[in-house]
């Protein structure tokens, strides 16, 4: 029997790609652990384990505040965060820390779509009061 070698390296790419899309941060669930509602900061523990081990916790992660409209009066709400709070939470395309400001920046690493760079959007409908 004689290897393919276009075969091999069809299986080493694909494997590549797989690890890659793998360990790419787009969204994830995680349960709050503290919350500091002067700053909008959480700190949040993935539920879903990557390894055998828990997911180390994931610190200083701002959560979103809205700002809406109502019968021509503006109005703020910043999130009422509970420690155990189901959250889903997203990872920016690029480094966060230095956008906090609300200024254009550069980044200080080459980070992308990482946990270090996740920001809350919500709270899951299981942690809502029904």
């Amino acid at each position: 029997m004689k290897n393919d070698p276009a075969g091999a390296i069809g299986t080493l790419i694909t494997g590549a790609f797989d690890m890659m899309a793998r360990s790419l941060c787009v969204s994830f669930v995680c349960r709050v652990l503290a919350y500091d509602s002067s700053s909008g900061m959480a700190t949040i523990q993935p539920l879903v384990r990557a390894t055998e081990n828990d997911s180390a916790p994931i610190q200083n992660v701002p959560a979103l505040g809205h700002r809406f409209t109502l019968e021509g009066v503006e109005h703020e709400y910043r999130p009422a965060l509970r420690a155990g709070d189901a959250v889903l939470v997203v990872c920016t395309d690029h480094e966060l820390k230095n956008t906090l400001t609300g200024q254009i920046t550069g980044t200080s690493s080459q980070r992308s779509h990482d946990h270090n760079d996740a920001v809350i959007v919500g709270v899951l409908p299981c942690s809502l009061q029904s």
